[in-house]
């Protein structure tokens, strides 16, 4: 722990902690105002989500309030997020940089340092070879500019995977084969390439994997891999993103170089990487507890003073100040416009902005993403109104508890955006296929109660490849065994999920009231952020009255206006503009589940609540 400690002190140069505000849920699969409203028989049921309301644990509560001082509200959603030690708490409110875990945890992590430090002794050629998405691309990225600020020889590629190939790696082999590369590093990817690995063992390069995807039975020989997934890893943080891990990477050689005196400890700062390492885990959904939530927060700060030129300009194309960069924007306008790329373009030049330095060919690399992302938002517009078409014509296939769909219309780069909202949206296991040339690609997302790697598993021998996490997968297949997978997939789906596991639920943190509902409040809820996966903005609830009937806004939107105890607030209801006709009384008697905000107009700061969720109160049969 003392070696851990100074180590950080060392490299971090700690400063004071600083909170993020206005963050909110990260959604990296959809767009800020982009989100569609499917209208379909099936998209929800008259009843809405089933609202599922936080234990009480007054003793609990008390000592959470007495230990941390913190507001009665706070103090209680941290109860219903599952704290159940002090010690827990302290970590998850106060956590710092000297907390990080210590990156020589991974069994592996000795033989990846000693092999890189080989090759900048030699003047060996680097690849890194990263996926394409930008949790690949911040993992190239930072591995490509730490590698060259420590003297290395590197280049990098990503692949471009729109055309369906099925060993995307050779292709880097035969770049590395070109360029005289003789250690190639993955970032982000690898896991699972067991023969192409072995075909890099062939042509005489060595490999060092850096990935966080589950791994399969049979595990690539390699020099070194650090997947904090694989079996009897002694790494405690499961949850590390694809950069995450090439960061340890770059901290572990860090502390070699410094221990052997081969580097000064002024020389580095490991936190200019960070923004990077926040960028890439945000936008792959990374949980947001323990050590992520420790990068994240320091990654956002240090975004915020970025003097990277090609996140400043793409930051103006998408309208943000890096200064006041949330959670929220970075996953909403900044992630899919990387993404764009991997979808319908070359993903290199995503590396290309995060690692440019020269401001004119930044502005118009950041200008092509802008356009790249524009045609992508066209093509999923179409994919997707296919899709719900399909969806609302085919009311038998609800009857199942898993969505499979598969088409030769849509694109293979769009699906896994669509994925994820069909999955959210009906709260089932759903797997989209496109087809191409007789190889279907699939993008799988699900619930927590259905895991897909077991089932992935259980039929591999119908797929081509598969790989990925228990809840966000991929898959390829020949088109001819895809009707005998998806009987296979739905089949497990209707064994293991119950009735209740299907329903849509909404997870109530606390319950308030509007006097309650003050600045001071909402400043000590930022100890709680940053937020996203695994860690959403609380949603609170009250019973109210609305004092006259709402009003639709932005033509899919609804304003409410609510008042408790003669205190009356606005609540604004997005993508709720057909449930108007359900409100359209006065002084008609509300229970809400919302998330209170800070609303900014013409300078002047009022508090507004976000409506996740409204039961009229005559229509409530039973509180729980």
């Amino acid at each position: 722990m003392v070696k851990l400690q100074c180590a950080y002190d060392l490299h971090f140069k700690e400063k004071t902690l600083m909170g993020i505000s206005d963050a909110d849920k990260v959604d990296a699969t959809v767009e800020a105002g982009e989100k569609r409203i499917v209208e379909t028989r099936h998209r929800k049921s008259e009843t809405g989500p089933f609202w599922v309301y936080p234990k009480a644990d007054p003793e609990w509560i008390k000592t959470i309030i007495q230990e941390f001082s913190i507001h009665p509200v706070t103090a209680q959603v941290l109860a219903s997020r599952g704290f159940t030690d002090l010690e827990d708490i302290h970590h998850y409110l106060y956590a710092k940089l000297p907390d990080l875990l210590d990156p020589h945890l991974f069994p592996d992590m000795e033989k990846a340092v000693a092999r890189v430090l080989s090759a900048l002794k030699t003047n060996e050629t680097i690849l890194i070879y990263g996926d394409n998405d930008v949790d690949g691309m911040t993992a190239t990225a930072l591995l490509t500019e730490f590698l060259q600020f420590i003297g290395a020889k590197v280049l990098f590629y990503l692949p471009n995977r729109v055309s369906l190939k099925q060993s995307v790696m050779i292709d880097a082999l035969d770049y590395a084969t070109q360029n005289g590369c003789t250690l190639l590093i993955t970032a982000d990817c690898g896991i699972t390439a067991v023969d192409e690995i072995a075909e890099a063992v062939k042509r005489k390069v060595d490999v060092i994997i850096t990935d966080h995807h589950e791994p399969t039975a049979k595990l690539p020989h390699c020099v070194a891999t650090l997947n904090p997934k694989l079996e009897g890893s002694t790494y405690p943080n499961r949850e590390l993103t694809g950069v995450g891990v090439a960061f340890k990477l770059a901290h572990a050689i860090t502390n070699t170089l410094i221990q052997r005196e081969e580097m000064s400890e002024a020389k580095v700062d490991l936190k200019r990487y960070l923004d990077l390492v926040a960028l890439g885990t945000i936008a792959d959904m990374g949980s947001l507890r323990d050590e992520n939530r420790i990068l994240v927060r320091y990654g956002l700060r240090q975004m915020r003073k970025t003097r990277r030129i090609g996140l400043i300009k793409l930051f103006t194309v998408c309208e943000l100040k890096a200064s006041d960069i949330t959670p929220m924007d970075l996953a909403s306008k900044v992630a899919p416009r990387l993404n764009s790329l991997g979808r319908i373009a070359d993903p290199k030049k995503g590396v290309e902005l995060l690692l440019i330095l020269e401001s004119e060919p930044a502005e118009a690399l950041a200008k092509e993403l802008d356009l790249n992302n524009l045609e992508r938002q066209k093509i999923e517009r179409r994919d997707a109104e296919d899709i719900d078409q399909q969806l609302a014509t085919h009311p038998q296939i609800f009857n199942e508890k898993a969505l499979v769909l598969a088409s030769e219309k849509w694109h293979p780069g769009i699906i896994p955006i669509i994925t994820a909202r069909i999955a959210k949206l009906y709260n089932r296991p759903t797997l989209i296929i496109a087809i191409e040339e007789g190889v279907g690609k699939g993008s799988m997302r699900t619930i927590p109660e259905f895991p897909l790697l077991p089932v992935l598993r259980e039929n591999a021998d119908l797929l081509l490849n598969f790989g990925g996490h228990d809840y966000a997968a991929g898959l390829t297949i020949k088109k001819e065994k895809i009707a005998a997978f998806k009987a296979k997939f739905i089949e497990a789906a209707n064994i293991r999920l119950k009735d209740h596991d299907v329903l849509s639920k909404l997870r109530l943190d606390a319950q308030i009231t509007f006097g309650e509902l003050t600045f001071d409040f909402l400043e000590s809820l930022n100890l709680l952020e940053p937020f996203g996966n695994e860690n959403p903005p609380p949603i609170l609830y009250c019973d109210c009255t609305q004092v006259w009937p709402p009003k639709v806004v932005g033509k899919t939107h609804l304003k409410l206006y609510l008042e408790q105890n003669e205190r009356l607030l606005e609540g604004i209801a997005f993508g709720m503009a057909e449930k108007r006709s359900k409100l359209a009384k006065k002084n008609l008697k509300l229970r809400i589940a919302f998330t209170p905000h800070v609303n900014m107009f013409l300078n002047k700061a009022s508090i507004q609540l976000q409506i996740r969720d409204f039961q009229v109160i005559s229509e409530i049969k039973k509180i729980t």
